[in-house]
């Protein structure tokens, strides 16, 4: 058991994620969202085309870079990355998220392994960081990557959605049991970048107009 990986993904880590739903608040207010039915298909493309094609990738490259201690390509991996991302919103979250992982990271002892990380990254490229410093292996690094960003969103749910803590861990668990498959496309396409989940964009997109806030994004 790896146990600096279970304090990455502790919801206890403070990198921030409890103040962006990624769209969620967005999708509930306008009425899109509005059951534990349509939650599990948001969850579905949560981890499908969010983390399965754009995020879920950018951990299985940034992991190599990271542990070869490759800057440069760190930077154009996550310059790659946030050019996909249609939402600025989106974007400035992820790299704020990422910015207070590696500060923390740093903080607890590997500063010094993480000096060659660039700065600021977006949150998938840190996370890859700092998973490799503790001894993460790649595919557990996207893995747990998944994990931490799929209870995010149920997180997030429950404080939107009138749904309660076993309803929302049980859309989780059956969500997890699919993150196993979801990394294995992800090795057998070698890591590429791809990005197209439109709902979710404009989701992200729609968040500044919602009237009463709860989230930041």
């Amino acid at each position: 058991m790896n146990l600096p990986l279970l304090q990455l993904c502790d919801s206890l880590f403070p990198i921030g994620a409890y103040a962006h739903s990624d769209g969620l608040e967005a999708a509930t207010a306008d009425g899109r969202i509005a059951s534990a039915d349509d939650l599990r298909e948001w969850i579905a493309v949560c981890l499908d085309e969010t983390i399965g094609r754009l995020e879920g990738p950018a951990v299985w490259q940034a992991w190599r870079a990271a542990c070869d201690g490759d800057a440069p390509a760190l930077r154009a991996l996550d310059e790659e990355l946030t050019a996909l991302r249609p939402s600025s919103a989106a974007r400035a979250s992820s790299r704020a998220m990422g910015h207070r992982l590696l500060t923390t990271w740093s903080a607890l002892g590997s500063g010094a392994r993480l000096a060659a990380i660039p700065r600021p990254v977006a949150l998938p490229i840190a996370f890859a960081a700092a998973a490799a410093c503790a001894g993460v292996d790649r595919r557990a690094a996207v893995e747990a990557y998944a994990y931490t960003r799929l209870a995010a969103t149920v997180s997030a749910a429950m404080r939107l959605l009138p749904i309660g803590q076993i309803e929302a861990h049980a859309l989780l668990a059956r969500a997890l049991e699919r993150v196993p498959a979801a990394a294995d496309r992800i090795a057998a396409r070698g890591g590429a970048l791809e990005s197209f989940a439109p709902a979710l964009d404009i989701a992200a997109m729609s968040q500044q107009y919602v009237r009463s806030r709860l989230f930041r994004s």
